[in-house]
């Protein structure tokens, strides 16, 4: 049964970074004198995951689900995106096996709360926290996350049949 084959997906989201924003990357609220600018809470993480979820389903984009041109999503909770993508999963008889998440940023720092993402990021995708891997990366001062201006968030997941 084809339901049987390991699928693959990849995410990845950028948002621009404004001083005075709230911060949440991951599903985890970060002191931080910058955060993503974005339609919704702009966690670019859990943008990146869906999309590599979503991708490995073979369903749509976040982008096509939950479209920034809809008012509903403004200012959203990304974990509601994350509970509707693993509802969409779970009805396919699907489930997330594991997720590899690349985050690259100048700030905030995030070896401090690198497993408190990991256990979140389990939570909301339904799998065992030892099957989340969390990496923070910076920019070497290339490119817009190393000037600071942006994050970007990648994401590779594993899926396969119940």
């Amino acid at each position: 049964m084809m339901n049987d084959l390991p699928r693959i997906g990849l995410g990845i989201d950028v948002h621009r970074l404004q001083p005075g924003r709230p911060c949440t990357l991951g599903g985890i609220a970060f002191d931080c004198e910058v955060g993503p600018i974005g339609h919704s809470d702009g966690d670019a993480v859990l943008h990146a995951a869906c999309d590599a979820v979503l991708g490995a389903a073979g369903l749509d984009d976040i982008g096509t689900l939950f479209s920034d041109d809809d008012p509903m999503h403004e200012g959203r909770d990304s974990a509601e995106f994350c509970r509707e993508t693993m509802r969409l999963v779970n009805d396919r008889k699907l489930r997330v096996c594991s997720l590899d998440v690349v985050i690259e940023t100048e700030l905030p720092k995030l070896k401090p709360r690198r497993q408190a993402m990991r256990e979140r990021l389990a939570e909301l995708f339904e799998l065992p926290a030892d099957r989340v891997n969390v990496k923070g990366k910076t920019g070497e001062k290339v490119d817009a996350v190393g000037r600071g201006e942006a994050c970007r968030a990648t994401v590779v997941a594993l899926l396969a049949g119940r």
